[in-house]
């Protein structure tokens, strides 16, 4: 592959990454389930470090997000790209509390997301309940 070529696909891979980090906000925020597991692959893992939990599979983060409890909503702030990857910083909101979150989402070479670490402000102990949902490490 040529120079040119390869900063061709960096630019198309960094532009899919954007639209894709938008999507997928845009799409938890509707809760549009099937749009949400079009853009993932079937083996995404979603990691919580605060919590230290992981989630393997698309069906199980779906399950995780619409069980989870509490009118929660997300607006993005900010979406940085670069290659097949993608960070936002966003406000979320559960009634009248917010926070800001940083996410950081890994592409496939099919423009997929494959990988999504959420990350909080503060450390803080799993709720129980979504035990058979996630692994501890």
């Amino acid at each position: 592959m040529s120079l040119a070529a390869a900063r061709v696909r960096v630019v198309d891979d960094t532009s899919t990454a954007r639209r894709t980090a938008h999507a997928y906000v845009d799409l938890l925020e509707r809760r549009d389930w099937s749009g949400l597991a079009a853009l993932l692959t079937d083996d995404v893992v979603y990691e919580m470090p605060q919590t230290r939990e992981r989630i393997r599979g698309r069906d199980t983060f779906l399950r995780f997000n619409t069980d989870y409890p509490g009118d929660w909503h997300l607006r993005p702030r900010r979406v940085v790209a670069d290659g097949r990857f993608a960070a936002l910083l966003l406000d979320v909101r559960v009634g009248d509390e917010q926070q800001d979150a940083c996410v950081w989402l890994e592409m496939s070479e099919h423009g997929l997301v494959n990988k999504i670490i959420d990350y909080w402000p503060d450390p803080y102990d799993p709720p129980s309940g979504r035990e058979h949902l996630v692994e501890r490490w």
